[in-house]
């Protein structure tokens, strides 16, 4: 039997704030002792005090995480500046916990043998994977390309750790450790069901092009032109926005993932975006309007619930993009407050804002790197 339990804090003292979350847990938990956890934290916090201090009341537990742009869950809804945490009991699943280290030095080698490990631990049928790596300063869609070959056709969940305030370095937590520059990773295998949902808000406008000329996170050139000529089309201005991200269709695919580009160079005519663009992809300049990007995290959610392959899911986990909470400002609590209306039963949420979001775009797709996009992933147990 699956059991979760959230705490969620908003002390601003460290040690205060987890045992808050801790006394929430174990109440929660009615003395079963929990196998896993996911643990998420404004930046500010004492990371490494909070993490000692869960495994001082949860000894050895397979325990991941990291930085936020925002947190969300349960007991507090959304909150800025707080920590949150999930944890997972289970006699029929099994949950394990590895980390990939120095990740920029090969994110996909260090990724794919991040996987390998925690494999080695795990005897039950693997379900899916949930990560959240380091985004600054790594490619983060190498590091899931090289997850995924490690994974083959099993999903990957998660979101990119991000930095509020501070643009410069965000954390990751394993076990009792703050990282920089890693991928933590939980993997679950056994008596799990899972569903998840996926929306933007945003649509395709305008002409298509085809990204003709690409390295890592640059783009080049689309239709064999520089590519800000593909913004210049409908722009009169050099610069590139948040609110009208790239609608990219990678090659073979009809459906389509956001993708930002907060940089670019004049004088090359490229842009910079938040992941890598397949080359061959088609492209389109994508817009929205609040309500539309309100709307799409009830859309993720309600797409979730509704392909759940059990009767009544115990938990949820919600990975939404830094920049919807940037683009809704005062009303980004709605994302959360319109599923809490929907539900008719109690389910354990928990969540945070990211630097880029992991997920297939549909049911038994692979798994792709997003932006400015809201995932939500459902969990339970037959």
């Amino acid at each position: 039997m699956l059991k979760i339990a959230v705490g969620h804090s908003n002390d601003p003292d460290s040690l205060e704030a987890v045992n808050e979350v801790l006394e929430q847990c174990q109440n929660s938990l009615s003395g079963e002792i929990p196998q896993a956890g996911i643990l998420f934290a404004a930046f500010d916090f004492d990371h490494e005090l909070i993490l000692h201090r869960i495994n001082e009341v949860f000894p050895n537990i397979e325990l991941i995480g990291g930085t936020t742009d925002g947190e969300l869950s349960s007991v507090l809804e959304f909150q800025l500046d707080s920590i949150t945490l999930m944890l997972f009991c289970a006699d029929d699943i099994e949950i394990r916990a590895a980390v990939g280290r120095d990740v920029s030095k090969d994110p996909f080698a260090i990724a794919q043998q991040t996987i390998e490990t925690a494999k080695q631990a795990i005897s039950a049928p693997l379900k899916f994977c949930i990560a959240t790596p380091e985004s600054i300063t790594t490619n983060s869609s190498a590091i899931l390309n090289g997850l995924k070959s490690g994974l083959g056709s099993i999903p990957v969940f998660g979101g990119a750790t991000a930095a509020q305030r501070n643009g410069t370095s965000d954390y990751q937590f394993f076990k009792t450790e703050v990282l920089s520059d890693s991928v933590p990773i939980l993997l679950f295998a056994g008596n799990v069901l899972f569903s998840h949902g996926i929306a933007g808000g945003w649509h395709p406008i305008g002409k298509r092009g085809v990204v003709t000329k690409v390295e890592g996170n640059t783009v080049y050139e689309i239709d064999s032109r520089p590519a800000l000529e593909f913004y210049q089309y409908y722009f009169d201005t050099f610069a590139t926005d948040a609110a009208y991200p790239l609608a990219v269709f990678p090659p073979g695919e009809d459906k389509f993932f956001l993708r930002g580009s907060p940089t670019y160079d004049p004088e090359l005519g490229s842009l910079r975006t938040s992941g890598e663009i397949p080359l061959n992809s088609v492209v389109q300049i994508a817009e929205a309007e609040q309500a539309d990007i309100l709307a799409a995290s009830r859309t993720a959610f309600d797409r979730a619930w509704e392909t759940y392959p059990g009767q009544e899911p115990a938990a949820a986990l919600i990975f939404s993009c830094c920049w919807r909470r940037w683009i809704l400002g005062s009303r980004i609590s709605q994302e959360y407050e319109d599923i809490a209306r929907s539900l008719h039963q109690k389910l354990e949420i928990c969540g945070f804002y990211t630097y880029g979001e992991i997920a297939p775009m549909q049911e038994n797709g692979q798994s792709f790197f997003h932006n400015i996009t809201f995932v939500t992933l459902l969990l339970g147990n037959r």
